[in-house]
Order: C-alpha cells, then sequence, then structure tokens
C-alpha cells in the first residue's frame, strides 16, 4: 500500500463550474464512442447503474471496482481516459491516495461523493459531482475528454 500524505482539514474543493446544461444523449447514442471509462464505487446498484448508462453512450467501462486495489488491477490492465471515483469505498476505506496515483499518470477524475465534506488535493481532480447525480453534469464533466 502506498503511503499518502492527505490532509483531510486541507480547506480545497473543488466544484464542477455550472456548464451550459444539455440535454443527456439518448439510449444508444455514441456520444462518447472510443472512450475508456474507469467506475471506483462500492455500491454495486450505483456502480452498475453508472456502468449501463456509460456503455448506452457508446464508452467502454471497466469496474465498478469496490477497492483501490481492485481499481489498481484495472488500470494496470489498460489505461482509463477518465475515472469516476467514490471517496469512500468498502470496508471504510477512502480513496485519496488512488486519485493521487491516477492524477499521476494523467488520468482525468471526476469525484462522485454522497458527502458534501470532501476535499481531493489541489489540481488532481476535474470535478466533484454530488450524488445522486445529473445526468447531463455527469456528461459535462466527461465530454471535455472526448472532445480531445
Amino acid at each position: 500500500m502506498q503511503h499518502c500524505d492527505f490532509d483531510p482539514q486541507t480547506p480545497a474543493r473543488y466544484l464542477m463550474t455550472s456548464p451550459p446544461v444539455c440535454d443527456p444523449p439518448e439510449t444508444g447514442s455514441s456520444v462518447l464512442n472510443g472512450l475508456w471509462i474507469l467506475i471506483v464505487e462500492d455500491s454495486w446498484d450505483v456502480g452498475t447503474g453508472l456502468k449501463m448508462l456509460l456503455e448506452s453512450w457508446g464508452a467502454d467501462v471497466a469496474g465498478p471496482a469496490a477497492t483501490t486495489a481492485d481499481a489498481v488491477r484495472l488500470v494496470s490492465e489498460r489505461t482509463p481516459d477518465v475515472a469516476l471515483v467514490d471517496i469512500n469505498l468498502r470496508d471504510g476505506e477512502q480513496s485519496y491516495c488512488l486519485i493521487n496515483q491516477l492524477h499521476d499518470q494523467g488520468i482525468r477524475i471526476v469525484v462522485i461523493s454522497g458527502y458534501a465534506d470532501i476535499s481531493p488535493a489541489v489540481g488532481e481532480v476535474a470535478a466533484i459531482l454530488q450524488k445522486p447525480l445529473r445526468e447531463d453534469i455527469l456528461l459535462a464533466s466527461i465530454r471535455p475528454v472526448s472532445a480531445q
């Protein structure tokens, strides 16, 4: 396990700025074709729901991974373009060190959390989305990668 110097008292907080609201694409849309997305989420219902939604938009999806070890294993098999990462994972594990590792590998990170009191390290995440997720905001947080 990698040592992580995360200070939860750090006041850094990233909220996704309000992008132009767009309608979510229709099921079967190819708006995310070719995009490889990793889901790190310990709730099976949330993770599989996200996976089905993203796949319906044309993305290739790995996960859901319920632990950082599972996520690291999936990343070792194929590097994702985007990682959707919940902060609180299975058995009380937190994903801050995983976020550091993914950031160091140049992977775009979108944090998804049911908690408002999270503070990833400065500059490491593209967006923080509050659960329950709105499809249009989720798409807007992922779309900059697909446009590259």
